[in-house]
């Protein structure tokens, strides 16, 4: 049987870059394969870039070159983020971001409260404004059946939890 594959759409494919980005921006680790494989992605996409074609065509024993020529692709596409420089303001941007995928569905619930919970809101001394998110981590990461909540109802408060925090974000990022 034939496999169907979707296409990726360009707005999707600058949109897995700055995904990408940012994960490197907050020191997450992303493999060279992955690196060329978002730059491959951007290319069919139609994504036009005097970088991008370096990038997707490195091969096995090129893949050391891929942090570099992605970081060329992102600052050619306008895309590099820098985080900011002051750790806890950095931190407090790192909580807003990964509430906004929660909120947009392009972050599980779980793994998303989780990580404000472990390596934001630990950090930042367990803000006022970030309880919300993080007693939906406490909630998804222990849940159980006997509980009598759907699990699927929990991700459901976690979604409105991040939701809630962004609509907050200018006070959060003042007031810290």
């Amino acid at each position: 049987m034939p496999i169907e594959k979707t296409v990726m759409t360009r707005d999707d494919a600058l949109k897995q870059l700055s995904h990408i980005a940012r994960e490197r921006a907050f020191g997450r680790h992303v493999g060279s394969d992955r690196l060329i494989k978002a730059g491959l992605n951007a290319l069919i996409a139609g994504v036009e870039n005097p970088s991008l074609a370096m990038l997707a065509g490195l091969l096995r024993n090129e893949e050391p070159e891929a942090p570099a020529l992605f970081d060329r692709v992102l600052d050619e596409l306008g895309l590099l983020f820098h985080p900011p420089a002051d750790p806890r303001a950095a931190k407090w941007a790192m909580a807003y971001w990964v509430a906004g995928q929660i909120a947009d569905g392009s972050l599980d619930p779980a793994a998303g409260t989780h990580l404000i919970w472990a390596d934001i809101a630990h950090d930042l001394g367990y803000p006022e404004e970030l309880e919300p998110l993080v007693h939906c981590a406490h909630s998804l990461d222990g849940w159980e059946e006997s509980w009598g909540v759907a699990f699927e109802e929990l991700n459901g408060e976690a979604v409105e939890a991040a939701k809630q925090f962004l609509s907050t974000w200018p006070a959060a990022e003042a007031g810290d």
